[in-house]
């Protein structure tokens, strides 16, 4: 396959980036998309020109530091997928392919493709634990849980922090993000001790960030590679009334 690569380049995030052409040869139709990346790569480096910045982990679809814009799609043409999940055989053999990094103020650019995800991390760090005791562990089965509840739970938990959601989002809102963290904790019993004030205190940590407000579009939920539904949102509004009424 000959691919052209149009990717956005920027050495700092107070630098000013701009698109950068690449034509690539010897691409097969088999290779993941960050392969095609490291070819590219391979290829800078054959010429002493700097490599392409770009972010990954597992590179199983677990992590979701891969996420970058592809042809104006979070993560790529396809739902539900993310971005190292995604194989060349999704693009035809001459295509022109723009990548992008996440487009968001509280996600700052640190290099190419790479952006500051670390406003996350102090939402998470705002009441996305429980009060568990010391010591031996606890029977599996001593609090009991419903099928429906545990579901419910383990489908907010599928979310993988990739910032899809915030990226594709017109007001840049994290309400998908952290509604998926709250509802996690606080459908379930073990969460129930501090449920009102983890509302509370994740919710404002997200206004501390600079994120913006939701209005309930639905993009996030189309862009989730882990398709967390938009229902949460509506779930931690209901939870956040009920905190600052009796929280």
């Amino acid at each position: 396959m000959k691919i052209t690569f149009k990717i956005w380049r920027q050495e700092g995030p107070n630098d000013k980036g701009g698109f950068q052409s690449y034509e690539v040869n010897d691409l097969t139709e088999d290779m993941s998309f960050l392969e095609a990346l490291d070819h590219l790569n391979e290829i800078l480096v054959l010429k002493n020109k700097k490599v392409v910045a770009f972010e990954y982990d597992c590179r199983e679809g677990i992590c979701g530091q891969c996420g970058v814009f592809i042809n104006g799609r979070a993560h790529g043409p396809h739902d539900n997928m993310t971005t190292c999940q995604l194989h060349m055989r999704s693009f035809e053999d001459g295509a022109t392919i723009t990548v992008e990094p996440w487009r968001a103020r509280s996600f700052p650019i640190i290099k190419d493709l790479i952006v500051n995800r670390s406003a996350f991390d102090r939402i998470i760090e705002n009441g996305a634990f429980i009060s568990a005791k010391t010591g031996t562990a606890p029977e599996a089965n001593a609090i009991l849980i419903s099928k429906t509840v545990s579901d419910r739970a383990m489908d907010a938990a599928a979310c993988i922090g990739c910032g899809a959601c915030v990226a594709t989002c017109k007001n840049s809102s994290a309400a998908l993000f952290t509604s998926a963290k709250i509802n996690h904790l606080n459908g379930l019993p073990q969460g129930a001790p501090e449920a009102h004030q983890r509302v509370l205190d994740m919710t404002a940590q997200m206004e501390k960030e600079g994120f913006g407000h939701c209005s309930f579009t639905g993009a996030c939920e189309v862009e989730c590679p882990e398709g967390i539904s938009i229902v949460n949102i509506a779930e931690m509004n209901a939870r956040f009334i009920k905190a600052k009424i009796f929280g």
